[in-house]
């Protein structure tokens, strides 16, 4: 891999430079951003000072209150009981919420005091919520509680300027040149069309919206089988292991002293508030790390493979609780059997500590269209890579694997990794459509597999740089927000 590429390596949404580097057939490529479907945010630190912190709190709750107020008029109306007067619409839109937006901030003060491009981009983001459910990708929308520590709110009218190479300013309504921390390249952040400034835990960040990335094209004719699994996080088909970051020990020990302590706080005390403050922190830090870990990852490989096979792994319903058993038997109508909820928990928070399926939706994004192939996941895990036996007597535990018929030996994940190679290659022979669940086995050798898509192993590591923290064998902690609906305490 030559410099231009370690370049781009690290800078994955920048063009390569030189164009006698890549010419040849081995170097990797970036696409053009304009084939690519969609948008993306870049997300910076903001750094306001004590003036303009208060300011940008008070947007927060104009765009809390306008959110549920808005949210309110829509769960009231009823086309048959409802009567507003001659000259009102008979039907609540967007386009009437913000007409009458407009005659409540000239009664309210302390309303007409805030902007109203923030107000009424509150009910925008409430009518695409509404569209979402609707199309059944989310919830139905629900009301937003106070809370100092977190909150958020649109800026639109967007205008950002460059004080030197790592600091810019950008405009805020009411308040004027607020400054922050550019760590990716000015013209990602120049071709932003609007804004979203957030605060959770003290800590400001403005995220940019901005046409997506560049596609990344290997162009390194090497393939790679990769395993999702709890204890660890990925193995790839040629010998790689890779481990989700986690808190360490001391952290953990820490976070579980503060559960104690916030166990034994009244509600609404500064006490608990500071202590949860004090675990923000460590979620914060946890969040970031496996962010910058599942950044690094996905895209060094889709620089060093141009096909990628996966598992087509139902995630959400592989986290979903057991349903509990009645007991039939006992004259107590409101006994249980054991269902395995407390073992299931723990299984479930490890699932979503290793973050597969965000890991799978980036490399998704930074490699071309038909570059990740899933495959069928039914018996991976017991299937030889050599000859094809499929047997539960394969695998003796959770690393060992040695198959009964021909006798060969490996380890289960590196196993596995192979079998979805074969598969995922199986899709591209004659045949075979795009999808690889439909697709059967491939086993390694096979007439199926061209010369040309042997795999070949990188001449470079990948997974190194995560900072060194949390990478080693220390349990995961699962974080609270990789499921909303997850309310169980994190395992220490």
């Amino acid at each position: 891999m030559n410099s231009h590429a370690a370049e781009a390596l690290q800078n994955p949404g920048r063009p390569l430079r030189c164009r006698a580097c890549t010419a040849g057939n081995d170097a990797p490529r970036v696409s053009d951003p304009s084939t690519s479907v969609g948008l993306m945010s870049i997300r910076q630190r903001l750094y306001p000072c004590p003036d303009q912190r208060a300011v940008l709190v008070e947007h927060c709750h104009h765009h809390r209150f306008v959110y549920n107020i808005g949210l309110e008029q829509r769960s009231m109306w009823r086309r048959d009981k409802h009567l507003r007067g001659e000259l009102s619409p008979p039907k609540v839109s967007t386009l009437t919420q913000m007409r009458e937006l407009a005659e409540l901030r000239g009664e309210l003060d302390w309303l007409r005091a805030g902007s109203s491009s923030v107000q009424q981009a509150a009910l925008r983001d409430l009518e695409r919520a509404f569209q979402a459910f609707f199309s059944g990708r989310a919830k139905h929308p629900s009301f937003k509680r106070r809370n100092d520590r977190e909150g958020s709110f649109v800026v639109r009218d967007l205008a950002v300027k460059r004080l030197n190479r790592k600091w810019g300013v950008v405009n805020v309504p009411k308040i004027g040149k607020v400054r922050f921390r550019a760590s990716r390249p000015w013209y990602c952040i120049k071709a932003a069309t609007s804004a979203r400034v957030t605060l959770r835990y003290g800590h400001w960040h403005i995220a940019f919206t901005t046409p997506p990335a560049a596609k990344i094209e290997a162009r390194t004719n090497a393939v790679v089988g990769i395993d999702r699994g709890v204890k660890n996080t990925l193995a790839t088909s040629d010998g790689k292991m890779l481990q989700a970051p986690a808190l360490t020990d001391n952290e953990q020990l820490r976070f579980l002293a503060l559960q104690k302590q916030l166990a034994r706080q009244h509600k609404g005390s500064n006490r608990r508030g500071r202590t949860l403050d004090r675990m923000g922190v460590l979620r914060t830090r946890l969040e970031q790390r496996r962010g910058n870990w599942v950044e690094q990852t996905t895209t060094t490989l889709a620089f060093a493979y141009e096909f990628v096979a996966v598992e087509d792994l139902r995630i959400r319903n592989m986290v979903r609780r057991p349903q509990s058993k009645p007991d039939l038997d006992t004259d107590n109508p409101g006994a249980f059997l054991p269902n395995g909820a407390r073992a299931k928990a723990a299984l479930n928070k490890a699932i979503l500590a290793s973050c597969w399926g965000r890991l799978l939706d980036r490399l998704g994004h930074k490699m071309p269209d038909g570059a990740v192939v899933r495959v069928d996941p039914k018996n991976t895990s017991r299937t030889c890579a050599v000859c094809g036996h499929c047997a539960p007597g394969n695998r003796e535990s959770q690393a060992v694997f040695e198959c009964i018929a021909c006798g060969h030996e490996a380890h289960a994940d590196f196993n596995a990794a192979a079998v979805i190679l074969d598969r995922g290659l199986a899709t591209l022979a004659p045949g075979h459509g795009a999808s690889g669940r439909r697709g059967p086995a491939v086993h390694a050798g096979s007439v199926n597999q061209s010369a040309a898509m042997q795999p070949r192993i990188p001449d470079f590591q990948f997974g190194e740089d995560v900072k060194g923290k949390g990478t080693g064998s220390a349990p995961l902690l699962s974080d609270p927000r990789e499921r909303n609906r997850s309310k169980c305490k994190p395992r220490v």
